[in-house]
């Protein structure tokens, strides 16, 4: 319980949350708990075939405190992030796939270059536009549509040219 404490302290999984650019996690072997959680507050999740995915902490005599009841959800739906919640069940990397829980799923032996390629591909394009992108996405899913509009076409304006020829009508 005191490691639980420290992760509460120190936030941990909302310094993730608050990074502007794109955060890219590589995921082998047991992503259990705190593990998943830590996970659903990157950007993209790369599995390895061997990976196993669960929450056990309902078998435990605790709750997900990290923020998986919340992040699980918004993810995978409600159903089967309550049916991961409450059972305790694991599911292995095909199936994270299939529920979204993953983006990919690659050979174990190709999990760091995979991931590597993504986050290079990332890279290559202009850091501004890709961390409004990010907060387009994010930011939006916590306004109505409208509101959500409203949030893309003011980043898209920010970062459109100067050039009156290019200038988008607001």
């Amino acid at each position: 319980m005191a490691a639980r404490r420290i992760r509460f302290d120190r936030n941990i999984w909302g310094l993730f949350l608050s990074i502007p650019q794109p955060v890219i996690a590589a995921l082998h072997g047991y992503v259990l708990g705190s593990g998943i959680e830590m996970a659903l507050c990157c950007d993209l999740r790369i599995a390895s075939d061997d990976a196993r995915f669960g929450m056990p902490e309902v078998g435990l005599g605790i709750i997900p405190a990290a923020g998986g009841t919340q992040t699980l959800p918004r993810t995978v739906g409600i159903g089967k992030a309550l049916e991961m919640l409450l059972t305790g069940d694991w599911i292995d990397a095909r199936q994270a796939w299939g529920i979204k829980l993953v983006n990919r799923v690659a050979p174990r032996k190709k999990l760091s270059e995979i991931c590597e390629q993504l986050a290079e591909k990332i890279a290559s394009y202009d850091p501004e536009l890709v961390r409004c992108a990010k907060r387009a996405v994010l930011q939006g899913l916590d306004l109505s549509l409208s509101e959500g509009l409203y949030l893309e076409k003011i980043l898209a304006c920010r970062l459109a040219p100067t050039d009156s020829s290019n200038h988008l009508q607001l």
